[in-house]
């Protein structure tokens, strides 16, 4: 069905149990109310009807679906994308103006690494099946959490993506006073350019959630915020992908003693792939209620 269709029989369904409602308050109308009541209850049978959830319909929503769901939502993620650079950059310029600066964001223990000119990551090669996994999980509560901030108004995901963008800032700056700016960027290339995209586009549906709590528009108040969590939660589903393969690459991969230029071009073919992906050209009748 396109999205007309879609929404004319929304309109209808409303239509139909509104009529109802009136059927069942006339005495005289029993036997039209029961007939109405039957065939409102087929049309809710095959509206609700749960649909089948399989690889090839994951891999179609993926496909088709998603890249619409995240052009629709552009706005949220440039806002996301601008709140995270500004506070990565406010971390790199305090922690290059006032070298210190970095001890109120790191621990002792990975400075004095730094310190050695060693890469704190260094241990993940050894334990990479155990950390992958604690990666992943890691990884998805974090993102959950910026999306899940966004019921407070947008408020919690704002503090989330400050932290992030605050400490890859701090990080970025001291490894560059240390001179490791080279082991640095090349640990994180390979599963930051699924992984940041990520925390972005997370951040993007916190900022969805709240801008419906705090600009509801013609819609009510739960209207509103029923129609942007819908809209939300569809939007942070499509990292779910995302962070697996980024957590893998994580665990085994970017820890390991591969040459820096093999790091960075793995990075950049994973970014450009994620870039054609998001952005690839959409029907203008893709389904995205």
């Amino acid at each position: 069905m396109t999205r007309a269709e879609l929404r004319e029989m929304a309109l209808l369904y409303r239509q139909v149990a509104a009529d109802l409602s009136v059927l069942r308050q006339d005495s005289t109308a029993r036997s039209y109310a029961a007939h109405v009541n039957q065939l409102l209850a087929r049309a809710h049978h095959i509206i609700y009807s749960g649909q089948k959830t399989n690889l090839l319909t994951l891999f179609r929503f993926l496909k088709d679906e998603y890249p619409a769901i995240f052009q629709k939502q552009i706005g949220y993620v440039l806002v996301s994308l601008a709140v995270s650079v500004a506070w990565g950059l406010l971390g790199a310029v305090l922690t290059s103006a006032r070298p210190e600066f970095m001890r109120h964001y790191l621990p002792p223990v990975m400075i004095a690494t730094m310190e050695r000119h060693q890469m704190w990551t260094e241990s993940l090669v050894t334990l990479a099946p155990m950390a992958t996994s604690l990666i992943m999980t890691n990884n998805l509560s974090v993102c959950f959490a910026i999306f899940a901030g966004g019921i407070t108004f947008g408020l919690g995901t704002f503090f989330y993506l400050y932290e992030n963008g605050m400490l890859l800032g701090v990080v970025g700056a001291a490894c560059h006073q240390y001179g490791m700016s080279v082991a640095l960027w090349s640990f994180v290339a390979p599963h930051g350019s699924l992984e940041l995209p990520a925390i972005i586009i997370a951040g993007a549906a916190g900022f969805r959630l709240g801008h419906a709590m705090l600009f509801p528009g013609t819609l009510r108040w739960k209207e509103s915020i029923a129609q942007g969590g819908i809209e939300a939660t569809r939007l942070v589903s499509g990292i779910i992908p995302m962070l697996v393969v980024a957590g893998c690459l994580e665990g085994f991969f970017s820890p390991s003693h591969a040459p820096a230029w093999l790091k960075f071009a793995v990075g950049g073919l994973l970014f450009t792939l994620l870039n054609l992906w998001l952005f690839r050209p959409v029907k203008a009748d893709t389904v995205t209620i």
